[in-house]
């Protein structure tokens, strides 16, 4: 029986098992300046690989805090079994962005009482196409499947419970944006006060693969990250989750997202910011 070895797969790994029945491939390319993800699968993808978009398919616009709240669980269920993505499928998902939207799924998996079923391919697609693998514009003619949510974790946090300040925050945007140097699409610059810096991209090396264990262990060590104190945010809840999949690769458990993040902080005139580089 096919099982994945961890949160993250290799190429390698994808290679020798992306034939076997049990396993789905998701292309969630996407980012805040496009172009459109849909656009980039139709233009090549991994070969079986579906589509699912994170604006509207793993997220609930205008549901939730923020810009992209979390999809209900029948949601995150009718998505994926259209896809042909069921109970009995293992899923490796994927990006072009450091797997910075890939881990947006690999949370949802784990929200939703799937854990351990749905893994981000290391590297993404630039690491697929690095190793010579090919691409195809073919999508993949899959059957309805039955993709059935478990209860939710108790893994979220509103902008009450981070007001209190009683958590550890991290912030997994760019320095620039923590700093309030810049601010492209939310309401007001900065970062929440008391939060710590900690951009997604520190936890990926040069080839933009995640660092060993023992080296995100250390990073985080530093930050003041420990068991159950710890919660990351972002500009909406998408990159926080690299943060969050990195900080399971470091063995620091129970840490928690803030589903709404800066988008939704920002958006409340009574909520402060904080500018500059201290926390």
């Amino acid at each position: 029986m096919l099982t994945l070895p961890g949160p993250l797969v290799t190429v390698d790994w994808l290679r020798a098992n992306r034939s076997d029945p049990a396993l789905r491939i998701a292309d969630v390319r996407w980012s805040l300046a496009g172009p459109p993800g849909r656009d980039l699968y139709a233009a090549g993808h991994l070969p079986g690989a579906v589509f699912i978009d994170l604006e509207h398919e793993l997220s609930s616009p205008g549901e939730g805090p923020g810009r992209h709240p979390l999809p209900s669980a029948s949601k995150l269920a009718t998505v994926l079994g259209q896809r042909g993505i069921g109970d009995e499928h293992l899923v490796v998902a994927y990006d072009d962005a450091g797997g910075s939207v890939a881990s947006r799924l690999w949370w949802l998996y784990r929200h939703f009482g799937h854990a351990g079923r749905c893994a981000v391919l290391d590297g993404g697609i630039e690491a697929w196409r690095a190793a010579g693998e090919p691409l195809t514009t073919d999508a993949p003619s899959l059957a309805a499947a039955t993709w059935t949510p478990d209860a939710a974790r108790d893994d979220i946090v509103d902008a009450d419970a981070v007001a209190a300040g009683e958590l550890l925050l991290l912030d997994a945007r760019a320095g620039e944006r923590y700093r309030g140097e810049t601010e492209p699409v939310d309401p007001r610059p900065g970062h929440i006060p008391g939060a710590r810096s900690a951009p997604w991209s520190a936890n990926l090396d040069a080839e933009r693969r995640f660092l060993p264990a023992a080296t995100l262990s250390e990073r985080f060590g530093r930050l003041g990250a420990r068991d159950d104190v710890v919660v990351a945010y972002c500009g909406s809840g998408v990159n926080a989750t690299h943060d969050l999949l990195a900080l399971e690769l470091a063995g620091i458990r129970g840490a928690r997202l803030y589903e709404g993040s800066w988008s939704d902080w920002s958006s409340d005139p009574r909520r402060p910011a904080a500018l500059g580089a201290r926390p």
